[in-house]
Order: C-alpha cells, then structure tokens, then sequence
C-alpha cells in the first residue's frame, strides 16, 4: 500500500501541469502508480480539492495528502507557497468552521527548505497561514502551491521543480527538533518562514492576524493536538497580534508550553 498519496485535479491548470509531469517524467501510470516511487500514489480527481474529506475512505493506510494545487493572489507574483488546512472560523473555501487539520511539521519545513534551494527563477518561495479545506481528514494534509496567475499554473519548468521536491522529500522526513504553532501577522508571514528555512522549528498550525478573534482556549488546544509531532512552543509574532496582544498573550501561556516571541 502507499504511504504517502499526492492529490491534484485535472481541472486545475497547476494542479493539471504537475499531472502531466508527474506522469510523463516521473512514471506515474493510469493506476496512479509509478514503480520508481513504491510507496507514492497519485489520486487524479476532477473535483474541488477543497472538499475532498473522504479520502480516508479510499487511503485507509495513508501516511499523509500532499495537494498540489494552484495559488491565486490579487498581486499575481509568481509564487511557490505551501500550507497546512484548517478553518479558525467561519468555511467559506472548503472544509469544516472551526476545524483544523492534522498537521505534519517536517513535511512542510523539508518541502519549504527544498524548493528554496531549487533556486526556481522568478519565484518568491513563502508559507501561507492555515486556511481552507480539507479539514476532516485523519492523517496531515500539506498543500503545495504554484502561483500566482494563469501564466505560472502552465509553467512546466516551476511544475518539476515542485513535484521533484516533493518527491525527494518524501523519501526520508526527518522528525523536527522542535515544533510550534504560530500566531499573528500577515497571511503570508515571513517571520515565520525565516523560522523553518533558518532554524529547528517546524510549524503546525499558524493562524494570521486576520484569525485573531477566532482564538480562544478550545481553538488553541485544537491547534496543539492536531500535529502529527509535539507541539513544544506557542510562538508569537509579537508585533502582529494588534490589540489581540495581551489576550493571546495570556491564553499562550496557559497552555504550558514555552512561549517565543519573533
């Protein structure tokens, strides 16, 4: 059976360029097999990958669900991002409201840290903040994305470097030595991102300011059990809680876990 299952949808132009590569470069059968990657499957859809929740039914011995998706942005920078799921709130993109999915630190911080050093040229490399579905999912879900506009969702040369990542990620993820969540500043928070490229952390959920309000002690237990590895630090983005400040403040610290602020 395999472990590790990538998702993507054929009516995705990223998600269809990254088929095509997968499939044609790499060996990646009709079946969703290829036989240089054993323990990787490719499930084709032409569904939203924002709802796919039942995957478990059809992976029941899966390790993880790597999505590879399209990312859309008003500014259309060509970017390379990658994010945990999850609603803090309200469900407007998938998924369930106020549900977060499993995360899986090391994945991410090895797909962050590899594509980086691919170098890929014109590319900003940056996380996102949890957002949107799956959420419901028993095992972590990791989306990879190719951004930002129609031009990049067809860029062949962004697409291999991105499935050749996650490839050679997965076929030895190193457990982080430590591992938060993190709270505060923008959507696409750079502090957060120097964290995982510059140091031991991994991250699990990360909640923008945008989220804020939506952060009480149930949804900071939630964050803190949903990751695969054990959460030891709330980390803080200290000038990007607003007036949320001392309110976060005082919930982080109540978890027990040390609290860092960058």
């Amino acid at each position: 059976m395999s472990r590790y299952i990538l998702v993507a949808s054929s009516q995705d132009l990223a998600g269809a360029t990254m088929i095509d590569h997968l499939t044609s470069e790499e060996g990646f059968g009709p079946d969703g097999l290829s036989p240089r990657y054993g323990d990787i499957a490719l499930h084709v859809t032409k569904e939203s990958l924002l709802t796919l929740e039942d995957l478990d039914k059809t992976y029941p011995d899966a390790r993880a669900f790597v999505f590879l998706s399209k990312h859309r942005s008003d500014s259309g920078i060509p970017t390379l991002t990658c994010h945990c799921t999850g609603n803090f709130s309200d469900a407007p993109f998938g998924g369930n409201p106020g549900e977060i999915a499993m995360a899986w630190p090391a994945l991410q911080k090895a797909y962050l840290k590899a594509i980086a050093k691919a170098g890929v040229p014109g590319y900003d490399v940056i996380i996102e903040a949890t957002h949107h579905g799956p959420t419901s999912l028993a095992k972590p879900v990791l989306f990879i994305e190719l951004g930002s506009s129609e031009k990049q969702w067809a860029d062949r040369n962004a697409a291999k470097a991105m499935c050749r990542c996650i490839l050679g990620v997965l076929q030895d993820v190193e457990p982080c030595k430590k591992v938060g969540i993190a709270i505060g500043g923008t959507h696409y928070p750079t502090k957060f991102n120097k964290l995982l490229l510059e140091s031991d952390f991994g991250l699990a959920a990360v909640a923008s300011k945008h989220s804020l309000g939506a952060i009480d002690e149930r949804m900071l237990d939630q964050m803190i059990r949903k990751s695969s590895e054990k959460v030891t630090h709330v980390i803080l983005d200290a000038k990007g809680l607003g007036s949320h400040k001392d309110r976060i403040t005082k919930l982080a610290e109540k978890t027990g876990l040390e609290v860092m602020k960058v």
